[in-house]
């Protein structure tokens, strides 16, 4: 399996397919680059070469006590990026992966960059305070803590519904995609899933976005229950100099994994990167 070597000497497992333009996905917690596989088949047939990796503390990668952290999070993408030598990248992520491909820009600045997808993202700031008074309270974050100690593989398959929408009235959401859901998060060390709430609930990534000089397109469900559109994907677009927001009507978090919504945003993605 192929790996690149962080800053550390952590060990980062990536799958790369295809040929042309790159286009690098960062995926969402507590999941593993797997759950990109039909966008990377996607762009990989449409002449693009597609590359994901695991998050460190996941997956195929090392799971390490330390560095599970945005700043560590968008300095591994970088390793990713420059050992491969990848220019002209389209940055795609997802959720926490949104906030890691934020905080790459704010660190690491667009020079490898042509373009950048903002999927259900984090940024700016999920947690509500004084200055965020649209975020979610400290109490919803020690929640998901607690359960990721207390339970994580029940809390897992009762975080699916959430992220789906399968508790939606009308849900066609098949009991195969949670229990997919499930695998992809076990596969993640409970250190690095852990501390991996605190980098997505408490970063601050505000001044990252503001430093966005690439076109970018922010995508987001209005039915979000994960990450609530109103303190993430409608601040991002106001942030992001000329962003296109596109609003997906009754979508969930994880829009992009089922058929429902993945159709429209897959062509979304295309589009944007063909343009």
């Amino acid at each position: 399996m192929p790996f690149v070597t962080a800053k550390d000497g952590t060990e980062i497992f990536y799958k790369d397919w295809g040929s042309g333009q790159p286009v690098v996905f960062s995926h969402g917690w507590p999941l593993t680059a797997d759950a990109w596989d039909p966008q990377l088949k996607l762009m990989a047939d449409n002449g693009f070469r597609a590359i994901a990796h695991d998050r460190r503390g996941g997956g195929r990668s090392g799971q390490t006590w330390d560095g599970n952290n945005l700043d560590t999070y968008a300095d591994d993408l970088a390793s990713l990026i420059e050992t491969l030598d990848l220019r002209d990248a389209i940055l795609v992520g997802h959720s926490t992966g949104g906030g890691e491909v934020a905080r790459y820009i704010g660190r690491h600045g667009s020079g490898r960059v042509a373009k950048a997808v903002l999927l259900s993202a984090i940024a700016p700031l999920m947690l509500k305070t004084e200055a965020n008074p649209e975020g979610l309270p400290i109490e919803v974050f020690e929640e998901i803590r607690a359960g990721v100690a207390e339970d994580r593989s029940q809390f897992y398959k009762d975080l699916s519904a959430a992220f789906y929408g399968a508790n939606r009235e009308g849900s066609t959401v098949t009991q195969g995609t949670r229990d997919e859901f499930w695998l992809w998060s076990m596969s993640v060390g409970i250190k690095g899933a852990y501390d991996c709430i605190k980098a997505f609930s408490e970063t601050d990534l505000t001044e990252d976005l503001k430093k966005f000089d690439v076109p970018t397109l922010i995508a987001h469900g209005d039915d979000d229950q994960i990450v609530p559109i109103v303190a993430a994907g409608n601040k991002s677009s106001k942030l992001v100099k000329d962003a296109t927001f596109k609003v997906y009507p009754g979508a969930p978090h994880g829009l992009s994994m089922i058929p429902r919504f993945a159709e429209q945003f897959n062509e979304d993605l295309l589009a944007f990167a063909r343009s």
